[in-house]
């Protein structure tokens, strides 16, 4: 590649020029909330047109318009330089950066506007499996294949370790209400309740039978669900340690998902390696939608954190299915269901099919590992077993050439009417592995100006550390020092009758003034 020199001197260094196969998807939702919050009441409807944008709300500002929010179109694809299965994908709590955890035990941030590779660093000595953010938004808690669960402040620095489930791995970690205790569940079937702050194991809930694969807890309530290898959901109360509150066998194979809907904390999705997905009403303790679809395995979901009524699925095929649980959408070679809250007796009714509004079938090349979404609610992510993390987004107004790429219609289709080049696709991975290298790289180097080798010579700076310091003789010199609090007593200035005397003495003065 081209090169140019920047600096001066003899440690000039070269800045290579990284070439694009096109041009960075990027999303900024911030002048779409100047624009709603400015005038959040205006009548202009957005309609199917590009000249719409402008008119685009966030969807805090649509509540009720759940289509207009479903993530049909992609935003970008980020890969890793080593790639390896990513497992776990959160946002952090600001909205700003992607935290992935991938199977080798690295933690990788994402730019959340432009989407590009901003650091890396070496987590956990084996797979990370499970993170989660505390509620107050100061502590990250990870945990990996080993059954190590680890302490980290928002600047990615690690606290503390300990060993939740010895030689096995952590499946999930939910935090609590007020963050003072947190769940973990692991492959020894075992679900520990734990106190944040002393690092103690408080109580243990047992009664699966097998490996425990998901937990969470309710967003308000001391209420905590899990779900499990054999093929149960079980909700208890993590004051008595006991024993269950209730056991659900409506699912035929093991779990692999359960999550509270967090804006009501009713509703209680579940995901088990079959291909329906269901969601029961806690209020009733039974399932009232069964969402259809026609993947073998559902392997994830995820709740939208301002729509209530959206709910995103992945499956082992690779694709992502979205559902708007107010719109059944039923085919027109099925059979459309009555809701049981519309029928006399509710608890009696029969479970109401739901269809999904929106489906990406080609989303990934293999098993979808997780979901998560933005906390503004205008991005979803995805990572997955061929390594890839994907960005993805609602469509602009009177976007329709989504439709027609290579996650609707598979790659070959796309192939064949020119909306996928294979050759594209490739410089586009390369480009994001020269894009973190060179991220590395700038990473690594020593802080100081372009052309400046002796900073110890600008005036005003202090010198450089020494490379190898002695501990024992900085802790003996910082000891020398007297404290600057303490109070300090001068020395008693000599009398002036004394001084004169003396002066006498030696002949300049003959007598005293």
């Amino acid at each position: 590649m081209d090169s140019l020199q920047s600096g001066g001197g003899s440690n000039a260094e070269t800045a290579r020029l990284r070439s694009r196969p096109g041009q960075r998807n990027a999303t900024d939702i911030g002048t779409t909330f100047c624009r709603w919050l400015q005038n959040p009441r205006r009548g202009e409807a957005e309609r199917p047109w590009p000249s719409f944008v402008v008119d685009m709300k966030p969807p805090s500002g649509r509540k009720q318009q759940v289509a207009d929010t479903i993530p049909a179109r992609l935003l970008h694809t980020s890969f890793n330089k080593l790639k390896q299965p990513v497992n776990v994908v959160r946002w952090t709590p600001d909205g700003r950066r992607l935290l992935t955890g991938s199977s080798n035990g690295e933690f990788t941030l994402w730019n959340g506007t432009s989407f590009n590779f901003e650091t890396i660093m070496q987590a956990h000595d084996g797979g990370i499996r499970a993170m989660t953010y505390s509620h107050n938004n100061e502590w990250l808690l990870s945990g990996d294949q080993s059954g190590y669960i680890k302490y980290w402040q928002t600047n990615f620095n690690a606290v503390q370790q300990l060993i939740a489930h010895p030689n096995t791995a952590v499946r999930d970690i939910s935090f609590a209400p007020t963050d003072a205790r947190f769940v973990t569940a692991g492959d020894d079937g075992v679900l520990r309740i734990w106190d944040f702050t002393s690092y103690v194991a408080i109580s243990e809930l047992i009664g699966h039978q097998w490996d425990v694969k998901c937990a969470d807890w309710h967003p308000s309530k001391s209420l905590v669900v899990s779900g499990s290898k054999d093929n149960t959901v079980k909700l208890w109360d993590p004051r008595t340690a006991t024993k269950a509150l209730t056991t659900l066998h409506s699912h035929k194979n093991s779990l692999t998902s359960a999550k509270f809907e967090r804006n009501n904390g009713v509703l209680l999705a579940t995901s088990a390696r079959e291909p329906n997905a269901r969601v029961f009403d806690i209020r009733m303790m039974r399932d009232v939608l069964l969402l259809s679809n026609d993947t073998k395995e559902v392997s994830t979901l995820a709740w939208h954190p301002i729509h209530s009524s959206l709910l995103s699925t992945a499956g082992n095929d690779g694709s992502i299915s979205h559902y708007a649980l107010d719109e059944p959408n039923t085919p027109a070679q099925a059979t459309s269901t009555l809701s049981p809250y519309d029928a006399e007796k509710q608890l009696d009714a029969a479970t109401q099919s739901i269809w999904p509004a929106h489906k990406v079938g080609f989303a990934h090349d293999f098993n979808v590992w997780s979901l998560d979404w933005h906390p503004m609610g205008h991005v979803l992510a995805s990572g997955g077993n061929d390594r890839a993390t994907r960005f993805w987004t609602r469509p602009r107004p009177g976007d329709t050439s989504y439709l027609n790429d290579k996650f609707h219609i598979g790659q070959a289709a796309a192939e064949a009417q020119g909306t996928w080049k294979r050759h594209d696709a490739q410089r586009h991975e390369e480009a994001e592995a020269e894009d973190q290298a060179d991220f590395i790289e700038d990473q690594s180097k020593q802080t100081m100006l372009p052309g400046l080798s002796n900073m110890a010579m600008l005036p005003g700076l202090p010198p450089p550390m020494p490379a190898e310091l002695d501990l024992a003789k900085i802790q003996q010199a910082i000891a020398s020092i007297p404290d600057a609090t303490a109070s300090s007593r001068r020395m008693p200035l000599p009398s002036q009758q004394e001084s004169l005397r003396e002066e006498m003495r030696q002949g300049r003065y003959t007598k005293a003034r």
